[in-house]
């Protein structure tokens, strides 16, 4: 069978045509993480890239059906992406467009974006103008191909505010046209976003220095400043009241007026923002100054609602001021993009920083305004990079590089976590031999920095190139790299901290990769201790570092041990998504598989049930998840004899898996393998003999299938070998 041309087809109104724009982007400019491409999943192996993905139509309202090119795009399209809001639900020829899909047998295969509007309203006339999901997506076809009364559980990310947001939605849809596991990529991608918000905070507590040291530098330089206009004058004696407050705030650790109590770093800080509006009202300029400087202490800090409205009101004073300077209103502008960066506000952020941008670019060249212009440009081109738009992220990145190259020379801190950031962004494009010696650059320029002295910067560096190291396959330079970095934070931080445990999990993975499993372990193990006690026993990171210790406990033989680790996660996935989900739905079915291994039968069939059932729920009756739990409950039915009803089980596993990835995937036949034990079980022997010698024959050549799969395929071909014997000695 040809592939097909087109990864996936956006249907949507044309009153959404800038979501459309939007998605179209983001899915042809990502790029998938290195160590996924390859990998066989449902919908074939993992690409490089995405593209093509078809959006563009022509207009069709005075066409009497789908045009000659929309049919074709649509045959021709692996899955279809539907932007669901009101203006879609009302949408002929958005809900036409998802009828032709559903005819061509791919109704698993069509995903939802919910741009805006609330689903399943229709049926409640005063809500009926609100719903977003049309007609088509609602319910099934009848036998006719016609569209039914059944209703369906569509497939759908949520863009909305306070739902998943743009990144996960994103990303959640990217999964399903690859047929991976969200968490897949969402680890992935929070790896990078870890390293990506580390340097905007870097870049956050640089900006709030200069601001310091430029207030710093108009003080001392007051006697010039009196010489020349009433503007330098101002400037001088905000400096100065600038100065007088900041000392006066620190005054509250001189003990007596603390009165013996010992003050926190953040009990001055409060009083200092309270005291911006009770002392300053009528100083504006010296009030825009300090909300800047203490709003970026306050997001240094990780207190982001603290921040944001003294940042808010830093811009807005700014703007108000007459004859404000740009420069100081485009570095509060800079400020409060970084914040919004940290937020995952990516759209306001873009816009803050494109102005911060022009109000740079308008100033006559300085080192200053140079300095300003390429810290701007550095964050933006963080947050286009958080958008998944490459191609532009790259473009930003070099212009702050370019502009950091002629201020600073060859050796400069702001160099070293710009180069870091364009190596990062050049590795999501695909380029990871371009990738890595930017990020080589990058590692050097800091160790000549900062020489022998344990530093930030550096122990991200180290921790970044090992990252690409572990991508490219080189586990030895990986590993080596990533205690390098874990050392040096230990020696900056601590023995725990946020940081430490992301090192941990870097490490544990690349001794997962050189199979050094009890390390492995041993290594996940610290990391999950250190996650616990920062982040408390209810957490995503908490389980998934469960999970990952589940999988090498099996692998080294523990499996006991697995089954107690893989619950363990399961109990805090169920909390954290209460009723039916589709990671609970996949743990339940790992640990029913793992249960029927260890012939735990009566426990294995109620999880194998559960499991299928949610998955029914969720996915409908034709999806690879469905067919997954109908291979685990097919090899259960055969460990219990119920050879019949693992025959049904297994055939309808391998049908579905045939239809979505075809005859020859090592899913379809772990099923076909299944089919045929259940066939041996009922003495079909002839027919059990030509399924599972195919089946074993597709095991053995693909290596993406896993080992505990193979060895039942060959067991089960053992069994029908003995049975046939039996069945040929005289009585």
């Amino acid at each position: 069978m040809e592939p097909p041309k087109y990864r996936a087809f956006i249907s949507y109104s044309h009153r959404d045509s800038k979501w459309a724009d939007w998605l179209h982007k983001a899915i042809e400019s990502y790029r998938p993480p290195r160590k996924l491409v390859g990998l066989a999943t449902d919908r074939g192996a993992v690409p490089r890239r995405l593209a093509p993905v078809f959006k563009d139509r022509e207009e069709l309202a005075s066409a009497t059906d789908l045009g000659t090119v929309i049919t074709e795009a649509l045959q021709q399209s692996a899955c279809q992406i539907v932007i669901c809001s009101p203006h879609a639900a009302r949408s002929r020829w958005v809900n036409e467009e998802i009828l032709a899909f559903k005819r061509l047998g791919r109704e698993d295969r069509i995903y939802c974006l919910i741009v805006a509007g609330e689903p399943n309203t229709a049926d409640d006339p005063a809500r009926a103008d609100e719903e977003c999901f049309p007609p088509a997506v609602r319910f099934r076809l009848d036998a006719a191909g016609n569209l039914g009364d059944t209703r369906t559980e569509p497939i759908a990310a949520d863009a909305r505010p306070g739902k998943d947001g743009r990144n996960n939605a994103k990303l959640k849809l990217i999964a399903g046209l690859l047929g991976l596991g969200f968490d897949a990529l969402r680890r992935r991608e929070q790896q990078r976003r870890n390293r990506q918000l580390f340097a905007v905070a870097c870049a956050a507590t640089a900006g709030m220095v200069v601001t310091s040291g430029l207030a710093a530098y108009a003080l001392v330089q007051r006697a010039a400043a009196q010489r020349q206009s009433a503007r330098a004058e101002a400037e001088a004696e905000t400096a100065k009241q600038t100065t007088n407050f900041m000392v006066d705030l620190f005054r509250i650790s001189d003990p007596s007026e603390a009165r013996g109590n010992s003050v926190t770093a953040r009990e001055m800080l409060d009083k200092g923002a309270a005291r911006i509006d009770s002392e300053l009202a009528g100083q504006p300029a010296i009030q825009a100054t300090l909300l800047d400087t203490v709003g970026t202490v306050y997001m240094g800090l990780g207190l982001y609602g603290k921040a944001r409205p003294l940042l808010d009101r830093a811009v807005s004073t700014r703007e108000r001021l007459p004859g404000a300077d740009p420069m100081a209103k485009s570095v509060s502008l800079t400020h409060l993009a970084d914040l919004l960066t940290l937020q995952a506000n990516y759209a306001t952020a873009e816009k803050a920083y494109r102005e911060s941008i022009a109000a740079q670019s308008a100033q006559p060249p300085t080192g200053v305004q140079q300095a300003a212009l390429a810290r701007s440009l550095h964050g933006l081109g963080t947050v286009l990079a958080n958008q998944g738009r490459y191609a532009d992220a790259e473009a930003s990145l070099r212009a702050a590089l370019m502009l950091q190259q002629r201020a600073f020379g060859g050796v400069n801190g702001e160099l070293g976590r710009t180069l870091q950031d364009l190596a990062d962004v050049v590795n999501q494009e695909g380029e990871i031999k371009a990738a890595i010696p930017l990020m080589q650059e990058a590692v050097g320029m800091q160790r000549r920095l900062h020489r022998t002295e344990p530093h930030p910067d550096l122990a991200e560096a180290l921790n970044d190139l090992g990252l690409l190291r572990e991508s490219d396959g080189d586990y030895d330079a990986a590993e080596h790299l990533f205690r390098e970095s874990i050392a040096m934070k230990r020696r900056l931080l601590g023995e725990k901290h946020p940081e430490i445990a992301a090192g941990l999990n870097n490490l544990a993975l690349v001794l997962n990769d050189k199979s050094e499993l009890p390390q492995a372990e041993a290594t996940y193990r610290q990391a999950l201790a250190m996650e616990r006690e920062l982040l408390g026993a209810v957490h995503p990171t908490v389980a998934d570092t469960l999970n990952n210790i589940a999988f090498v406990q099996y692998d080294r033989g523990d499996a006991r041990g697995a089954l107690q680790t893989e619950r363990a996660a399961l109990r805090i996935y169920r909390q954290l998504f209460p009723g039916d989900h589709p990671e609970i739905a996949r743990i339940t079915n790992r640990v029913g598989y793992w249960l029927t291994q260890a012939h735990q039968y009566a426990a294995a069939g109620r999880d194998l049930e559960e499991a299928l059932a949610m998955r029914r729920r969720l996915l409908g009756d034709k999806h690879p998840d469905v067919a997954s739990s109908l291979t685990h409950v097919a090899i259960l039915q055969i460990a219990t004899r119920k050879y019949a009803d693992a025959l049904e089980s297994a055939s309808n596993a391998a049908r579905i898996y045939s239809g979505n990835v075809g005859a020859d995937h090592w899913k379809t036949a772990i099923a076909e393998s299944a089919e045929g034990a259940a066939l041996s079980g009922l003495g079909s022997y002839t027919s059990a003999q030509r399924l599972l010698v195919h089946a074993n024959a597709i095991l053995a050549r693909d290596l993406g299938a896993p080992q505990t799969y193979r060895s039942l395929a060959q067991q089960y071909l053992r069994d029908l070998h003995r049975r046939v014997e039996d069945a040929s000695e005289p009585r």
